[in-house]
């Protein structure tokens, strides 16, 4: 069965670059443009894990997982934040949330592959 991956950015360049390595290993995407965009469509429909940015309008990464987590749906499903920040701080407040890892912009597309087929089996 084909995992199916969401990935949440408001840069279209970003989400086409995630969506194009991912789907280079067979993976289906799912593109959504920020957090509340993502909601919509990760309760619509099963996901094996999401990738999201952090700083986006409508609704950020944070608070995309903080109301996905709240779902039924998003039981055992791995979120990976994919953002240009660094703070441990705001990765504490991510973990707490519910995110699974992290991953600092510009991401390897090497390294982006190994963590999701470590989170999903892949």
């Amino acid at each position: 069965m084909t995992k199916t991956i969401l990935t949440i950015d408001d840069s279209a360049s970003i989400r086409q670059m995630v969506s194009m390595t991912l789907q280079s290993v067979g993976l289906d995407v799912v593109e959504a443009i920020d957090g509340a965009d993502g909601y919509k469509k990760v309760i619509s429909q099963t996901v094996h894990a999401v990738i999201t940015d952090l700083n986006m309008p409508a609704m950020n990464g944070i608070d995309f997982i903080r109301k996905y987590r709240q779902h039924p749906s998003s039981k055992g499903v791995p979120i990976i934040l994919l953002t240009t920040e660094s703070d441990e701080e705001l990765k504490r407040e991510a973990k707490e949330a519910g995110a699974t890892g992290w991953i600092v912009k510009p991401f390897k597309q090497d390294q982006l592959l190994a963590i999701i087929k470590k989170v999903t089996g892949a």
